[in-house]
């Protein structure tokens, strides 16, 4: 679901660019540290979102997950509750567009931060895609201090983009696998004793 959810957080932020500048398909995902490598030509003059960090939601780590359906209960592991670290980084050619992507980006965001299947049509030319019925998740302006933003940089390899961080949050992972079914218990019978001393 990480690369499901940036897809559609890709999707719906270069529909909001092509609004505001013109431009199609602005926003590609891809490693920008790789930004500066000639066989790579996918990220010239666009907006690069890149995966830069995974966290485990630990508020949400053992809420039950038992689910009666059919008269039957099943038993599955919790799931992985997660927040996701996306950085947006603006490879224009010039650096004044560069900066006016990234303040149409967190105009974007200031506008909507939460995204549900209610309220985020799927596009649905991207395969990955198809098979998603139901998702929540809440997008974040995450701000590092200077010297993580030089970490995050110098780890990337590169010189940095005017870029900017959103933690998104919550994604679900979760596999299909049962851990066990029982049938749910409808009656307890049995004969009470009231004769205590």
């Amino acid at each position: 679901m990480i690369y499901e959810t940036l897809e559609i957080v890709k999707d719906q932020v270069s529909k909001y660019l092509e609004q505001k500048t013109t431009d199609a398909n602005l926003v590609v995902l891809e490693n920008v540290s790789k930004y500066e490598d000639p066989d790579i030509n996918t990220m010239s003059d666009k907006v690069v979102l890149s995966l830069l960090n995974i966290e485990e939601e630990t508020s949400l780590k053992n809420n039950p997950n038992i689910k009666v359906k059919n008269g039957e209960t099943i038993y599955k592991n919790a799931p992985v509750n997660l927040n996701v670290f996306a950085l947006f980084s603006a490879n224009r050619n010039t650096y004044t567009r560069s900066l006016t992507a990234i303040s149409f980006i967190i105009e974007f965001f200031q506008s909507k931060k939460i995204f549900t299947q209610t309220n985020t049509p799927l596009n649905p030319t991207i395969p990955a895609l198809e098979n998603i019925k139901e998702f929540r998740f809440i997008a974040e302006l995450y701000t590092p201090t200077f010297e993580q933003l030089n970490y995050i940089w110098g780890t990337l390899g590169g010189k940095a983009l005017p870029s900017v961080l959103y933690k998104i949050s919550v994604v679900k992972i979760e596999s299909d696998s049962l851990v066990e079914k029982g049938k749910p218990i409808s009656e307890i019978s049995g004969i009470l004793n009231n004769n205590m001393p």
